[in-house]
């Protein structure tokens, strides 16, 4: 059945319990939306720290928004994109979509103005709903944009180029439009890239979304009680397939904008969180408050948080001991998953084997795993190969981009690019990444797109850039650089250089010296990382 029966369903038997409450922090302190670490977003007005909506008001606003999508020609295989930050607006403009049988296209809320408008145009977007923190980049390509497909902006004042949400949905019905649905109808598209840093359209059946909502409910055991904090953004698989258990159990979920250790507390206290999804920069982050004494445990309530669990890149098993140590009560878990496999959970620790810190785990609930050498056979045990998976979880597709499905699709099963062993007890281990992305503070980086960038200095004659190990981001980026004879260049000319990437996307080491490259001319990244410290990238078993 479609998760959008389960909105439904909550409705009915919940409709005036509490689902979704939307926590802004940062507006008591500057007055404004900053989101600081992500500086593309624009400010936007004050808004209310607090909001909140009930699971009926839930369902009703997803049916008026399903119901005039439909009153425009809305229909299955049409594709509705967002591109919003986290707000209580999201989830029921991505169900309303759904329950129109179109498919939802959440975008990255990182995207420059190019990047939308090659990911609307690769996804064959029919409309765009776009937050107030994006007009800026909607603006400069609104005429390419609007060539093909609705502009509608969610928030207070609507610019001229756009539609109003609100105004649009006001007089619609608040009745479900009972649209059939079936597991094998398409849901939703989600992006991801490769080396080159091109996005990728992943499209996922319905099929898809409820078997990630099992799995979150399965694995972690979320009911009735329980409140889940969510933190990363609900583009993302990750944040939105783990809000699945929620629905799924009919319980309440935060929205929390925000990562200061002292917002992700007193969120879990006031609203009495019990899981907590982290990122490994935010876990860091509040160890290190703790060992500085600038947050306190006892000027909090947290004794009802059962569970925090982490995912989207390597754990060190030093931070899980040192969790420990302040929070001895705690269940932990981490996931393991891809886009293509719809989001974290195809293989998972479980709670109950805090003792394989290290690995990523067994295969999830309704999945499997294999790990295979390069002709495709089962590696034997403790041997190094590509890890795959199988389940109803794995997308059907690259949209518009069948020699790229190829390449991972084979019989069913989804060849993840990253390189693992298993150990005696099944436990399954990562060693290395086939490919050289960098996955640094859970979003991926992409080397070719930052050593194109650099290489536009015309001091520069050769760059690579690498993944560097870093404590908190788990990686970061390194750029080495050679530099033309007879010209001299300072590590801070670069970094002056480098202002123009956005923040995340720029080299946070600067390394001057010769750029190894093969016969071929490919750079030997191998070497690069062997030489700077890389032998073992993703060593799990020896991370301390």
């Amino acid at each position: 059945m479609p998760v959008t029966e389960y909105l439904e369903r909550n409705a009915e038997l919940y409709g005036d319990e509490v689902a979704l409450i939307e926590l802004n922090p940062e507006q008591q302190e500057l007055g404004r939306v900053t989101w600081k670490e992500y500086e593309l977003i624009q400010p936007t007005e004050k808004q209310a720290y607090r909001r909140e909506i009930t699971w009926k008001v839930f369902d009703e606003k997803a049916n008026r928004l399903a119901n005039m999508l439909l009153s425009r020609g809305i229909k299955k295989g049409n594709k509705i994109g967002i591109l919003m930050m986290n707000c209580l607006e999201w989830l029921p403009i991505y169900f309303g979509i759904l329950k129109t049988g179109a498919i939802a296209v959440p975008l990255n809320f990182r995207y420059t103005s190019d990047e939308i408008l090659y990911c609307s145009n690769l996804a064959e977007l029919d409309i765009l709903f776009f937050g107030p923190e994006f007009i800026g980049r909607i603006e400069n390509i609104e005429a390419q944009l609007r060539k093909e497909r609705a502009l509608i902006f969610v928030g207070e004042t609507c610019p001229t180029f756009a539609e109003d949400y609100r105004v649009l949905t006001a007089d619609y019905s608040g009745t479900a439009p009972h649209i059939e649905i079936s597991d094998d109808d398409y849901g939703a598209i989600y992006f991801s890239s490769g080396t080159t840093g091109f996005p990728k359209a992943i499209l996922h059946k319905h099929r898809s979304l409820m078997h990630a909502a099992a799995v979150e409910q399965k694995h972690h055991s979320t009911g009735r009680n329980d409140c889940f904090l969510c933190i990363p953004p609900l583009y993302h698989t990750g944040a939105k397939m783990h809000w699945m258990g929620s629905l799924l159990s009919g319980s309440r979920a935060v929205l929390l904008r925000g990562t200061k250790p002292e917002y992700i507390l007193h969120a879990v206290s006031a609203e009495h969180c019990t899981i907590v999804w982290l990122l490994v920069p935010w876990a860091q982050d509040i160890l290190d408050a703790l060992d500085r004494g600038d947050i306190k445990l006892a000027d909090y309530e947290l004794d009802q948080w059962r569970l925090m669990h982490i995912g989207a890149q390597p754990v060190p098993r030093s931070l899980i001991r040192r969790w420990l140590e302040y929070f001895p009560k705690h269940q932990y878990d981490t996931n393991y998953g891809l886009s293509e496999s719809i989001g974290p959970g195809c293989v998972h620790l479980g709670v109950e084997n805090v003792n394989k810190v290290g690995a990523i785990g067994i295969p999830g609930y309704g999945w499997q795993c294999k790990i295979i050498d390069e002709q495709g056979n089962e590696v034997k045990q403790g041997e190094v190969g590509e890890l795959c998976v199988k389940g109803d979880g794995v997308m059907v597709c690259y949209f518009n981009n069948p020699e790229a499905t190829a390449e991972v699709l084979k019989d069913g099963w989804l060849l993840t690019g990253d390189m693992g062993k298993m150990d005696e007890d099944g436990f399954i281990y990562l060693v290395d990444r086939k490919k050289d992305v960098i996955i640094s503070g859970g979003e991926n980086l992409y080397p070719v797109e930052i050593e194109d960038f650099i290489m536009k200095n015309d001091k520069i004659k050769d760059v690579a850039v690498i993944g560097l190990p870093d404590k908190r981001q788990g990686e970061i980026a390194g750029a080495i650089i050679e530099v033309k004879e007879g010209m001299s260049l300072t590590e801070d000319e670069v970094n002056e250089f480098c202002l123009q990437l956005p923040r995340y996307k720029r080299p946070r080491k600067i390394i001057f010296a010769p750029v190894l490259r093969n016969a071929t001319g490919k750079i030997e990244k191998p070497k690069l990382r062997k030489m700077y410290g890389q032998e073992n990238l993703v060593d799990f078993e020896n991370q301390e």
